[in-house]
Order: structure tokens, then sequence, then C-alpha cells
């Protein structure tokens, strides 16, 4: 039996010997869903450094690997299910956001103390975040019940500026 593919191609599908033509930064919109396991940060860490650079962004692959990385592991450590990433590119900024399946507590003296170990944990995210003047948070308007919800804004500009182990930002 001999299927003809040739009258099933693709309507986006580049031809195999055109040229690489890079994305518009305006296109970067990935997700990906990882298990709360131990590799996940560092697969969500490797997807970032691949795409930024695929859609001119290269320039702010430090900043937004790091936030990747501080934000997945953090929703690893609190989740016994998987773990969402959404990493976009809206308005000029950088945006990720990771839910994971650690539920809102019902009694707010147990989800304020769930809050505070969940921003203790993340210090090296708000000193990369504040270095890039941008901004981040747990929880908000779309909250789901059965999770959590972090994310981080960083201005394009302010993440291709950003310096590793820069402390200006203190």
């Amino acid at each position: 039996m001999h299927l003809d593919t040739a009258s099933c191609q693709s309507p986006t599908a580049a031809p195999a010997d055109g040229p690489f033509r890079q994305a518009f930064p305006e296109e970067l919109a990935y997700s990906l869903t990882l298990p709360a396991a131990p590799r996940s940060p560092g697969v969500a860490r490797a997807v970032t450094r691949m795409v930024l650079p695929a859609h001119g962004l290269a320039e702010a692959t430090d900043a937004v690997v790091q936030v990747v990385g501080e934000l997945t592991a953090c929703a690893c450590r609190f989740s016994a299910t998987d773990v969402y990433v959404s990493l976009r590119h809206r308005d000029g900024g950088l945006r990720v956001t990771v839910y994971d399946g650690h539920g809102r507590h019902a009694n707010a003296r147990l989800g304020a103390a769930c809050d505070l170990r969940r921003r203790v944990s993340l210090r090296v995210l708000d000193r990369v975040v504040r270095a890039c003047r941008g901004e981040w948070g747990i929880g908000g308007d779309r909250e789901s019940s059965t999770g959590t919800r972090m994310w981080a804004v960083l201005p394009y500009a302010g993440a291709s500026g950003y310096l590793p182990g820069d402390r200006t930002y203190e």
C-alpha cells in the first residue's frame, strides 16, 4: 500500500531546503506540562534556552532561564502532580506562569503559612525580578481552586540588561 503524502502538506510547513526564518518575539507562546520531579526544572530551563534565541530574544535568556527554573523548582517542591509552565511575550514583557497541583488552603492561617513558605523559597527569583524591574506574585484573580499559580513578568529591556551576580539592585 502506498500513501501519497505530497498532497497532504501542511499549509504552514516550510520547505526542507528553505532558509530558516527567525520567529518574531510576539510569536513566543510556549507551554509545557512536566511531572513534579527533580529533573523538571532542568527541562524547563533547557526549553527556555532554545526558544528565546529562536524568537530574537537571546539577550533576555539569562534572566528568563533563572525565573523559569526558580518557579518550576518551587512548584515541584509543593506539588505531587504535574506542573504546567507557560512562557509568553506580551506588551514588551516576558511572562512566565507556573501552575502546580497544590490546592489553596481553606484555613486562612494555613494558607498564609503556605504562601510564606513559597515566598521564602523564591528569594532568588525576587532578586532577579527586581533587577529586571519586573514583578511577580503568587495567586491572583485567575487562581484555580485545584492548584496554585505563580507568575513573573520581566520587561524585555530589564531582562536583556540583566547580569547574573549583579548586586546593584540590593
